[in-house]
């Protein structure tokens, strides 16, 4: 059975689209060369045996002569910075019109709507800004009227958090279901986010394992809708299944942390992984390919937003240390793609996502299967139409 396995580096891109400019950002933006350089180098053994060091001056990570990969950048033809606009174009779907943003918080009819829908008496907030921020500005006012936290950033989100000690978390999710009920249409919001807190040693602290993400439902069949009516199998590991709401995947497991992430990864190259526990679609016993899909969020969510260049550093790192368990795992018949869904620069001012191209890898111990150099890329689809001859499809 050939297998493909795609693994998302959430926000780290390489460097300033183009047209950065339109959505607000530097031409100086650049996630991953930027991160190494405020960390004094970065140390990717397996990545710069692949050919990451090729694609910029990453400090710490020289060029390769003879990658063991294939190495390039792939620029953004959709319209947006965001999580979903980058996996959509990954799977082969380009967005020719953006997902609206909200730089002045959301418009009373929303707000009204929701309030009345969810029966929650009122909301704080409902202005940009970072979600760490936010709640350690309005816990107090949110234990005292109990009433959700409402926010978003400069992209496409609509971003509801509580603590799950005032608000319990099945009644948050219900919530983020009526907002993504409501966002549809005039409004329309790329993701409804629910973002769990609790207090920890008197402050609050988010609950990644929680989070959940209320994606719009894919406007167009994508990669992996292509793979199910061809008879394959698709296993979202992260939040994989939130952003595709679901559509073209067969079985799914959220993830805690990038090292959880990693781990399930490993069990699915190794055929380990219970899929009878994860099943969420049905699909053949007997599939004729398989598509791996892991989106790792840590560098994006904890680090990225943060404007902790310390702790992506070492994110990308961790990653990069894991890499050689997965590839050995790997057979002839299957291929490896290593990429990101749009930048998130922590060394510039801000805290939201930045416009960036985002680097490729591609490994796979097929025979015929040649290391190279494959340039500049003009659409994060090729991901999805490489995986398609791939497979034969």
């Amino acid at each position: 059975m050939k297998r493909a396995i795609i693994i998302v580096i959430d926000s780290m891109g390489c460097g300033a689209m183009p047209d950065c400019k339109e959505y607000n950002d530097i031409p100086q933006c650049n996630t991953l060369c930027n991160v190494a350089k405020a960390n004094n180098g970065l140390n990717l053994l397996t990545m710069q045996k692949m050919g990451i060091g090729n694609l910029g001056d990453v400090e710490g990570v020289p060029p390769e002569n003879n990658t063991i990969a294939q190495y390039g950048i792939m620029r953004e033809i959709s319209k947006g910075k965001d999580t979903t606009t980058g996996h959509w174009e990954i799977a082969g779907l380009v967005l020719d019109v953006p997902f609206k943003v909200y730089p002045e918080g959301f418009p009373s009819e929303v707000i009204d709507e929701f309030i009345e829908k969810t029966g929650c008496g009122g909301i704080l907030g409902n202005y940009p800004a970072s979600g760490t921020k936010i709640i350690e500005d309005l816990n107090e006012e949110h234990h005292k009227t109990k009433f959700p936290i409402i926010y978003t950033s400069a992209d496409s989100v609509f971003q509801i958090a509580v603590d799950v000690d005032v608000i319990p978390l099945e009644q948050l999710y219900k919530m983020c279901e009526i907002a993504r009920e409501i966002l549809v249409g005039e409004n329309n919001v790329s993701r409804v986010i629910a973002r769990p807190y609790h207090i920890i040693d008197g402050s609050p602290v988010r609950i990644s394992k929680d989070r959940r993400d209320y994606s719009v439902e894919p406007p167009a069949p994508t990669v992996l809708n292509d793979i199910l009516k061809s008879g394959g199998r698709v296993v979202g590991i992260g939040k994989i299944e939130d952003i595709f709401v679901k559509s073209g995947i067969t079985h799914a497991v959220h993830t805690g942390s990038n090292r959880e992430g990693l781990e399930l990864t490993l069990k699915a190259a190794d055929k380990s992984l219970d899929l009878n526990k994860i099943k969420i679609a049905g699909s053949s016993d007997n599939p004729k390919f398989e598509l791996i899909f892991t989106n790792l969020v840590d560098t994006d969510m904890l680090y990225g937003h943060r404007n902790n260049w310390k702790g992506y550093g070492q994110a990308i790192e961790e990653i990069d240390a894991f890499l050689p368990a997965i590839m050995e795992k790997m057979t002839e018949d299957d291929i490896l793609f290593i990429t990101a869904d749009h930048g998130c620069d922590p060394t510039v001012p801000g805290t939201d996502h930045t416009r960036e191209q985002v680097p490729l890898l591609v490994y796979s111990k097929a025979k015929n299967f040649e290391p190279k150099n494959l340039g500049v890329l003009p659409s994060f689809a090729y991901v999805a139409d490489e995986i398609k001859k791939w497979f034969g499809i």
